[in-house]
């Protein structure tokens, strides 16, 4: 198989992506499939995949992760890894996501569309409420604002929409701790990995504590109730067949005080850097990085 290994974008996690594409790569021929690295600047230059037989895609957010490189390949009849186009496009939108979750009674944050009246805002969400861009990824435009008022809420509308263009999203604030599960397709099934907790020394696992070695303290598999530990697995696996997914997947989650657990999103193409949450997981039950791509690989070909 000679396989390409697609990362770079033009968007706000270009860097991650090339990051997590230079690591996929190596992986890749260390197990013995001949991958290239390509760095796609836009769709303009999908044609040089053309003459591979897969493609791996690491693209984070935008039209690499959203669906739109996907509905191109299958056009070009090209095997790639990770979801297809309609699922890429709904697990990159947070807001409808978080439709399909509730549907599937899998338990999501209060949220709203904004703009909204900001004021009703604070009345219907509380004074500690999280604003993001519903699309996009890496923690990129996240505002968590602790005491809400219209003023700080329409300032995080703002920067929001300059991080993305598009829709932005506001959630109650679940205060807790943070937690991620991987699935992935294996022997026919989809499968949870470890579940993992996600502690950052200072603050928020912003893109700074998520990309910065050092920077954050990762617990796999996570010391956590076992009831717990079954609910964030549930949810993932749920979360990934109710939005179609395919191959692989990771998602995220709060779970407060009382133990309640919540999604916030699913990732279609997660981030696969070394310190990325995917490989830790896989690595936990013994599963190597070299091992771990090249069956999501083997998953790619596979497909009609």
């Amino acid at each position: 198989m000679r396989a390409a290994v697609l990362c770079g974008g033009d968007g706000r996690e270009r860097e991650v992506s090339l990051r997590s594409g230079h690591a996929v790569c190596d992986a890749l021929n260390e197990s013995g499939i001949h991958a290239e690295y390509i760095d796609l600047h836009s769709m303009n230059e999908i044609d040089r995949v053309k003459d591979y037989d897969a493609v791996f895609i690491a693209m984070h957010g935008d039209w690499g992760e959203g669906g739109i490189l996907q509905a191109k390949l299958n056009a070009m009849n090209i095997p790639y890894t990770g979801s297809g186009p309609n699922a890429s496009a709904l697990a990159m939108d947070k807001w409808k996501a978080c439709e399909v979750f509730k549907r599937e009674g899998i338990r999501i944050p209060k949220g709203i569309l904004l703009p909204d009246d900001f004021n009703d805002a604070v009345s219907k969400l509380g004074s500690s409420i999280v604003v993001k861009p519903c699309s996009g990824g890496s923690t990129v435009g996240i505002t968590i604002i602790k005491d809400a008022t219209p003023q700080k809420l329409n300032d995080a509308y703002e920067l929001a929409r300059e991080s993305y263009d598009g829709a932005v999203m506001a959630e109650e604030y679940i205060s807790g701790r943070e937690f991620t599960c991987a699935v992935w397709e294996h022997d026919g099934e989809v499968q949870a990995l470890p579940v993992i907790e996600i502690v950052p020394h200072e603050g928020f696992y912003d893109y700074t504590n998520k990309y910065t070695a050092g920077a954050t303290e990762y617990i796999v598999p996570a010391k956590v109730e076992a009831e717990i530990a079954e609910c964030i697995a549930d949810y993932a696996v749920r979360a990934h067949k109710s939005l179609g997914c395919s191959c692989y997947s990771r998602s995220d989650f709060r779970v407060d005080s009382e133990g309640h657990v919540y999604i916030l999103e699913v990732n279609t193409a997660p981030g696969m850097t070394a310190t990325s949450l995917v490989p830790k997981a896989a690595k936990a039950i013994g599963i190597s990085m070299s091992e771990f791509v090249s069956e999501i690989m083997r998953m790619a070909s596979c497909k009609p």
